[in-house]
């Protein structure tokens, strides 16, 4: 009976442990006991009771803290990296026997780019939770690079080229460009047949895509690089569209933004003859020896999801 009870109080402190280092890693990565508070679904009372008694327990000091910020210390900083470490194995650990009794389950970390999140992941992901009951999902969306595996993201949606990593990347759909202006611009200031003749015209910048400003073309005969100018340029593809809808100039945008528009006549595709790839979507996950059940099942409807979107095609 005795053996028993130190048992069971051997797995309840290491449990404790668990969590302990868990919030702690939390509140690191979330930079505030409210937010981790919020990402662990506990009050943030109980979010800094556990950090507390995990310092207790170590009798070291982890997190500076004033009303305004939080700060790791120097045994803090060494903590955090170690306990980032033992939590990962634990947590493949544990999804690997998991995953080993059927349904997928657990939480989806995903980043993705604004535009492509807006117009199609979200409508996407809303289809995957009615197929997957046991699987949350948490979308962040930025333009910004994302390091997934430093700021604890199970995987990534990303457009265009790829550069060197030792991320699994794998195709979800080809992505491609389109030129696109207003009817009313073109019947102003003519509507360009080749791609050097966009030299002269109002050129509208999405930054984030394509050569900023330099825009790509090729066709049978050669291969062209264009240096264009305007007055607008944007880090957002659909200010960008609807600065071309507002008669503002000529845009290349992503062809899943602006085909509906290119369909219904809003815009005029011009040069579609000179139109080329420009890279892929892809979906981005770390080479884990073990790759988790809900990460697998995610990215395998990503592929289907995109391979039936026409304006992908």
């Amino acid at each position: 009976m005795r053996l028993a009870f130190n048992y069971q109080c051997n797995i309840d402190n290491a449990m404790d442990i668990l969590t302990g280092m868990r919030t702690f890693c939390a509140v690191v990565e979330e930079r505030s006991f409210v937010r981790a508070a919020q990402k662990l679904e506990i009050s943030a009372a109980l979010t800094s009771k556990y950090v507390a008694q995990l310092e207790e327990r170590l009798g070291a000091r982890l997190l500076n803290r004033t009303t305004r910020s939080l700060a790791l210390t120097e045994e803090g900083q060494a903590y955090f990296e170690r306990c980032s470490q033992i939590l990962d194995q634990f947590d493949e650990m544990e999804a690997a026997i998991k995953d080993k009794q059927g349904k997928p389950h657990g939480r989806l970390l995903v980043s993705a780019p604004i535009s492509l999140g807006e117009s199609h992941l979200s409508a996407a992901i809303a289809q995957f939770l009615q197929l997957h009951e046991g699987i949350s999902i948490e979308l962040r969306l930025s333009d910004r690079f994302i390091n997934i595996v430093d700021e604890g993201f199970d995987l990534a949606i990303r457009m265009g080229q790829l550069g060197d990593s030792s991320l699994i990347a794998r195709k979800l759909a080809p992505m491609y460009a389109a030129t696109v202006a207003s009817a009313d611009y073109l019947a102003q200031h003519g509507e360009p047949k080749h791609p050097s003749e966009l030299t002269g015209h109002e050129c509208i910048h999405d930054t984030n895509f394509l050569g900023g400003k330099l825009w790509p073309y090729q066709n049978e005969e050669g291969e062209w690089t264009i240096p264009t100018s305007g007055r607008f340029a944007v880090n957002s593809a659909q200010a960008a569209r609807a600065a071309a809808l507002a008669n503002v100039g000529i845009a290349a945008l992503p062809r899943y933004i602006v085909k509906k528009d290119i369909d219904e006549g809003r815009l005029i595709e011009i040069l579609p003859d000179y139109m080329r790839a420009s890279g892929a979507v892809y979906a981005l996950y770390p080479h884990n020896r073990h790759l988790a059940m809900k990460v697998r099942v995610f990215v395998d409807f990503m592929v289907r999801y995109f391979a039936e979107q026409k304006d992908w095609q």
